[in-house]
């Protein structure tokens, strides 16, 4: 790994280290706007915008300090998510286009953020009731336009990091925002413990081990896979030389269940704060609050309903089955057909089961962890934050791996001819 990052800066290497430059100007611009530049006339209590805390720590706390990228690339993602589902065949001319190949791709994609942006505003207009309280109908709509320029802008930003940068600029962002949050954590958890005195320090060592042992635990998750053998007509193992596999990740879904989860819940408390209706305030408080109670037990069975929708929007076993069978590929001890098929779910189904209990264990740590400690709630333990740092971190460092071996072999090719 280490010989891999002195690489980067060798001279003939150089173009490579101009993009991580660029990505790491690009990301401090977006810090810069996420915490300095706040939206004027509006204060925000952080206690009182705690039910959305995935996405406060998804914009770097932006959301909690009312700035103008409070939303950050959420509505960009939401977006995307609606389109890929009216994709399967819902909505016809989308479902064309996703099988036009390139064109199809960039007419999604133009359509994709014409929708994000659509529901930035949305967003922000809702948000604003929570934001402003006692506000006339122009302050909200200013609120809102506000809110939706800053995602244009974020969107942007994430864009130019695609095309000039390094990495996938959305995911990088809202891994920026994450990682931007730690140092303050650990310097106010620091500040809290050491006046405890030497119990203190105890503590927060092992707040941090802790803290290592779940990333090392996100790092394995993140990289196990089930793979399933594939065999091809007319082609043995030996032929080929390597055995050839499907790989499924145990975490298919990703964090993205968790994210639907809360934001699904954080709706009524939304509506609660805009209707102020003490009945309706009080139904929410009691039994949709996610920290406590019934609300939690609904977050967990949201987050495994979730879970297994977004692993089989993304993986079709009926599309996987019908590709195997137009390239000649079988599983061996599985007939084609809708036996295939009916394996694949059950693998799915399976790995799917250990994805979900790994995402509600990591979703709860911070509910835990507020319960059982005295310690003010900028301090807690994140791990849906820290699974989508390690997935963006790893998906990076593999993008940067290949880069820089498809640069040595080209270089090398080069040098055989000459």
């Amino acid at each position: 790994m280490f010989a891999k990052f002195r690489q980067i800066f060798i001279s003939k290497n150089r173009d490579l280290l101009k993009r991580i430059l660029f990505t790491l100007a690009a990301l401090f611009i977006f810090k810069i706007g996420a915490t300095a530049i706040l939206v004027p006339g509006v204060n925000v209590d952080p206690e009182k915008m705690s039910y959305l805390e995935i996405l406060s720590a998804m914009s770097g706390g932006a959301f909690t300090k009312a700035s103008i990228f409070a939303l950050g690339v959420t509505p960009y993602i939401t977006a995307q998510i609606i389109i890929q589902l009216l994709c399967a065949d819902i909505v016809p001319y989308l479902a064309e286009l996703s099988k036009q190949g390139g064109v199809g791709r960039r007419k999604l994609n133009q359509i994709t953020r014409i929708v994000g942006i659509a529901l930035a505003f949305l967003q922000g207009y809702m948000y604003s009731f929570a934001y402003i309280g006692n506000g006339n109908p122009m302050d909200y709509m200013l609120y809102s336009l506000i809110l939706t320029a800053g995602t244009a802008l974020v969107m942007w930003i994430a864009d130019q990091i695609t095309i000039k940068g390094i990495g996938n600029g959305m995911s990088l962002i809202i891994m920026a925002g994450i990682i931007s949050v730690l140092p303050d954590m650990f310097k106010n958890l620091w500040i809290e413990l050491y006046a405890s005195g030497f119990l203190g320090i105890l503590i927060f060592i092992a707040f941090v081990l802790v803290f290592i042992a779940i990333i090392v635990g996100v790092v394995y998750i993140e990289s196990a896979e089930r793979r399933l053998p594939i065999q091809y007509a007319n082609k043995s193992t030996s032929t080929l030389g390597k055995q050839n596999y499907i790989p499924f990740k145990l975490n298919s879904a990703g964090v993205m269940p968790v994210i639907f989860a809360s934001a699904l819940l954080a709706i009524p408390q939304i509506l609660s704060s805009v209707l102020k209706k003490d009945g309706f305030t009080i139904f929410v408080q009691k039994y949709l609050n996610y920290t406590d109670g019934v609300g939690l037990i609904i977050y967990i069975v949201l987050i495994f309903a979730f879970a297994y929708f977004y692993t089989f929007m993304q993986i079709k076993p009926k599309e996987l089955s019908d590709n195997l069978n137009q390239n000649g590929g079988y599983i061996p001890g599985i007939r084609p057909g809708k036996e295939t098929i009916n394996y694949v779910k059950a693998v799915l189904k399976k790995i799917t089961i250990v994805g979900a209990t790994f995402l509600t264990i990591l979703a709860i740590l911070p509910i835990v962890f507020d319960k059982f400690s005295n310690l003010t709630t900028s301090i807690s333990i994140s791990g849906t934050g820290l699974l989508i740092v390690v997935g963006v971190a790893l998906e990076t460092y593999k993008q940067l791996e290949s880069q820089l071996v498809s640069r040595t072999y080209v270089k090398g090719r080069r040098g055989r001819r000459a």
